[in-house]
């Protein structure tokens, strides 16, 4: 230190000195205050949950959006997502009610409806949701056991159902029963799969029966074939039958109003009937090669030589 600086130092008086220390004293004040102020303050913004805990023990729970206030020191915050998440669960195996081993991937749509039990009972978001996991495969593989491979594949005419639904209502039941303070709005099975191993033979399986029941309605159409062909010849020939009947009796009434004719035309004229049956006897019985032998007074032979009496 200089000479100039001592003696610079020894010309300021003391006022000089206390009116330094007051700024100084001051400033340093506000700046207190001020970081005493800052970290009382603190920001709620949409969609998310602030808890306010002292010691560990929750005191309050901030939901609506704008600043709030909290006790230095004394109050910790955790967030919370006020808003609906995605738990997207890892594949699982599991059997089937047929003995199937099969593969399950799934995702639920869940929200915390209740910040304070959840910190309560699970303490972090990922604790919630890991109990979630738990209850949601507990219950997917409590009903997909009770069902068949073919059925859990197939929900047309199977007995599914609202399968998405029960494994809904039983997990939130669970959730509630043990109170975590959240809640699943959706669970979905993406895919079901069997194990590598498993599927050449099971493919090998389902062609074997396709190709089983192909040739069963083959033979149930074969059988419907002959059962139609044999009903449509029964009914031919009842139809004939009765065709022929009729036929033979419009026969047998054109023969009988035929006789009653030639009986009418006979009493009329005997002697032409009798030259008109002769005539047709000759169309039976002479043709170009015919040689006839008779004796000169036989009928045939007078209508031959023109004696008609």
């Amino acid at each position: 230190m200089t000479d100039e600086n001592v003696v610079d130092m020894k010309q300021k008086s003391p006022k000089e000195y206390k009116k330094y220390f007051r700024i100084g004293s001051t400033f340093l004040v506000l700046v207190v205050l001020l970081g005493l102020f800052l970290s009382s303050v603190f920001i709620v913004r949409e969609g998310e949950y602030k808890v306010i805990r002292q010691f560990g023990e929750v005191i309050r729970i901030e939901d609506e959006p704008g600043l709030k206030f909290k006790v230095p020191i004394l109050h910790s915050i955790t967030t919370l997502p006020q808003k609906k998440m995605v738990y997207d669960m890892a594949e699982k195996e599991l059997n089937t009610l047929d003995k199937k081993r099969i593969i399950i991937d799934n995702y639920a749509v869940w929200e915390i409806n209740n910040p304070k039990l959840m910190i309560t009972n699970t303490r972090t978001e990922l604790n919630a949701e890991a109990r979630m996991g738990e209850f949601i495969f507990s219950a997917i593989r409590k009903e997909l056991a009770a069902m068949n491979y073919g059925e859990i594949i197939n929900e047309e005419g199977s007995t599914r159902g609202d399968l998405n639904q029960r494994i809904l209502d039983k997990v939130n039941e669970m959730l509630t029963r043990d109170d975590y303070g959240i809640e699943v709005n959706d669970v979905r099975i993406k895919r079901t799969d069997l194990p590598d191993e498993n599927q050449q033979s099971v493919f090998l399986r389902m062609i074997s029966e396709r190709e089983s029941k192909a040739q069963e309605y083959l033979s149930q159409g074969e059988g419907q074939k002959k059962r139609i062909i044999a009903q449509t010849d029964r009914e031919v020939k009842e139809m004939l039958s009765k065709a022929d009947a009729k036929a033979a009796q419009i026969r047998a009434e054109g023969e009988q109003e035929a006789a009653a004719m030639y009986n009418e035309a006979f009493r009329q004229d005997v002697e032409f009937y009798q030259l008109y049956r002769t005539l047709e006897s000759y169309k039976k019985t002479i043709n170009g090669e015919t040689t006839i032998i008779l004796p000169s007074d036989s009928p045939y032979a007078r209508i031959l030589q023109g004696y008609y009496e």
